[in-house]
């Protein structure tokens, strides 16, 4: 399905097959991080923003107290009841939309039954954050139909808590918040420590921020994010013997910062730590590019941010590497880095507009040469946060 209008059709068609009659239309973008990886969860500031691809739904109100819920893309559904809404691996995508419920209402917010069709246009796996797109679609399905009054920001909360909770993810706050608070034209910097978040206007010039696939998808669960994250506990942990800090992005201008670095002897927890404070302080200085207009410090810093999740944090592989290096191949590349999670998914690379052709054309022959794999490039504007489609 090429543009949104199709893709309405397709959920409404599927939607009165399902459930008999329409309902209304909701959007949920997803989204990239230019900068500031794996330190959302180590109180780090970070630069994300949402796109305009993401995940569509119709939906209505039912009055069984269950959600009944269809995948176009899984082509699979069921039906959930409101009273026992625990994670079941058998439930599938299913347990995004439950367990966003579960949390809700252990807020002590009162929702009642819905049916849903649901078909997004991100990749799974892809790094671009389809299921917190699909947490915070339904986050804002609920809020609307039940009126919750819940705040953009609180629902992103909730939205980590329920990756936190139900699925046992130890991830950040940044997808969920990139997403709920998504605005046209601009990138969030955000406070992980705080939430104290500003829009920054994106600029580019002549240039655009293109999306490389690897069309290798991962499996958070199944990949090693619990255990960097673990290793960053422990780092935070050795400091904190000798200094008073929270988190880790504390040790940025810390006055004793390289000498407390130092007092980790394990080298794999000191490496992880170091990329946590080196990559803190490049999302200071792209804030400082991007005001300047500086495009080539732009790209210099999204290369040091990939070598960095390479060789510090060590969560790119072949598929990311390669597709970097190919990106690097073409003369209009001003820099390009993995975004997300890693372990496979999406790079971003910062490219000059008119060289889009030849840009295509290099990464691709070489990323297939390389892995075997036909990679996928993908331009998507920047774009605000959940909303109805009226």
């Amino acid at each position: 399905m090429t543009n949104n209008r199709e893709i309405i059709n397709v959920i409404e068609e599927k939607f009165i097959e399902q459930f008999g009659e329409k309902g209304r239309i909701f959007f949920a973008p997803s989204r990239i991080n230019i900068i500031g990886e794996h330190i959302d969860y180590n109180g780090g500031k970070v630069l994300p923003c949402a796109i305009e691809i993401g995940t569509f739904a119709m939906a209505k109100k039912n009055d069984e107290n269950k959600l009944r819920l269809y995948s176009i893309n899984e082509e699979f559904g069921g039906e959930v009841n409101l009273d026992n809404l625990d994670f079941d691996k058998s439930l599938k995508w299913m347990n995004y939309p439950a367990g966003m419920a579960k949390i809700l209402m252990e807020e002590g917010k009162k929702l009642g039954g819905i049916d849903a069709v649901v078909y997004g246009n991100i990749s799974t796996g892809s790094g671009l954050s389809s299921s917190a797109s699909l947490e915070m679609l339904f986050g804002e399905i609920y809020n609307v139909l039940f009126d919750l009054g819940v705040s953009r920001v609180d629902m992103s909360i909730l939205g980590m808590k329920t990756e936190n909770s139900h699925f046992g993810l130890q991830t950040g706050i940044m997808d969920q918040f990139a997403i709920s608070l998504g605005k046209e034209n601009s990138a969030i910097l955000l406070d992980t420590a705080t939430l104290d978040y500003e829009y920054v206007n994106v600029d580019l010039g002549e240039n655009i921020l293109v999306i490389l696939n690897t069309k290798k998808p991962r499996e958070l669960v199944e990949s090693k994010y619990n255990e960097r994250r673990a290793e960053t506990q422990k780092g935070l942990e050795i400091i904190q013997e000798f200094a008073d800090i929270e988190n880790l992005a504390q040790l940025d201008g810390h006055p004793r910062e390289q000498e407390l670095i130092d007092k980790i002897k394990d080298e794999v927890i000191r490496r992880r730590v170091l990329h946590v404070v080196e990559e803190n302080k490049r999302v200071n200085n792209m804030i400082k590019a991007m005001s300047d207009k500086d495009f080539e410090m732009m790209g210099k810093i999204l290369d040091e941010s990939h070598e960095s999740l390479k060789n510090l944090y060590e969560v790119t592989g072949l598929e990311l590497d390669s597709i970097v290096e190919g990106a690097r191949k073409c003369p209009s590349t001003l820099g390009a880095r993995m975004t997300g999670a890693g372990f496979s998914g999406c790079a971003i690379a910062l490219v000059n507009k008119d060289s889009l052709y030849e840009f295509e054309e290099i990464v691709l022959k070489y990323y297939k040469e390389k892995t075997g794999i036909d990679g996928e490039i993908i331009i998507s504007d920047i774009a605000g946060g959940p909303r109805e489609i009226i």
